[in-house]
């Protein structure tokens, strides 16, 4: 029979935790691209290494070809999104607070939400021409659904028994609206404002395809024409980072506002 050395014993938590840690795929997958771009496995025309995307990436932040461009993007999704989010949310009170306005709103949107967003792009284009409106107006269409049906269910989810209670309190119907309606509706109101977030970015990455004098769209076309895979790279990890940034934000909000619901993790600890 084998005998373990106490020294084997050491070391088996520690390998255990290496071989367990999230980051070793990853890491592995890096090392294995980074020796294909060398050894020539993997053509820089096809898919450059991530040390030249790297080394390119420090390039375009030292020149502000980056910075102005991020800006750039940054710009047209946040008003895209500032409008989604306006028009979806007023949509969504005006159908969650009467049958009236369900009657006339839920129906149209429930139709308008099938078509696809991008399907749209030509029609935005005879109608808008090929300059910045087309590509807000994409994201703007693009958002306004998701916060329109998360706080559309989000009201209409609220209890009726907290209603009830409001009103042997005698507040008012604004009241009830203001201080039980909305915020109950306020976690499916931050779930639709992160579907939103990530929507508006992947929208704005075939937004920026229209005509687009700047932006990480413009840098893009402008990669893929003379064949630079690093430039393509950098851009789409910004992109990513932009997405994850986004959803961190919201995540942040929405501690913050809810700090007063009870969650799971908190019932087991």
């Amino acid at each position: 029979m084998a005998t373990i050395l106490p020294h084997d014993d050491a070391r088996r938590p520690l390998l255990t935790r290496i071989g367990g840690a999230r980051w070793v795929s990853p890491l592995v997958l890096l090392l294995l691209w980074e020796v294909g771009g060398r050894t020539g496995l993997i053509p820089a025309r096809t898919l450059a290494a991530p040390s030249a995307v790297l080394a390119t990436m420090g390039e375009m932040i030292a020149s502000g070809e980056l910075g102005h461009n991020v800006l750039v993007s940054l710009g047209r999704a946040g008003v895209g999104l500032a409008i989604g989010v306006l028009v979806g949310g007023l949509l969504a009170i005006a159908a969650g607070l009467s049958r009236r306005g369900e009657a006339a709103i839920d129906s149209p949107v429930q139709m308008l939400r099938t078509l696809p967003t991008l399907a749209l792009t030509p029609l935005f284009i005879v109608w808008f021409g090929i300059g910045e409106t087309p590509k807000i107006v994409l994201i703007a269409v693009a958002t306004t659904f998701p916060v329109y049906l998360n706080l559309y269910n989000g009201i209409r989810g609220v209890d009726a028994r907290l209603i009830e209670a409001a009103r042997a309190f005698g507040l008012s119907r604004g009241q009830i609206v203001r201080h039980v309606v909305l915020p109950g509706a306020l976690p499916s109101l931050l779930v639709g404002l992160r579907y939103a977030l990530s929507i508006s970015v992947l929208i704005l990455v075939v937004a920026e395809q229209i005509n687009a004098a700047s932006g990480l769209g413009y840098l893009i076309n402008n990669a893929r024409d003379f064949m630079r895979t690093d430039i393509i790279v950098v851009c789409l990890m910004v992109y990513a980072t932009l997405g994850l940034g986004a959803d961190a934000a919201v995540r942040l909000i929405e501690r913050r506002s809810l700090a007063w619901r009870p969650t799971i993790l908190e019932a087991r600890s």
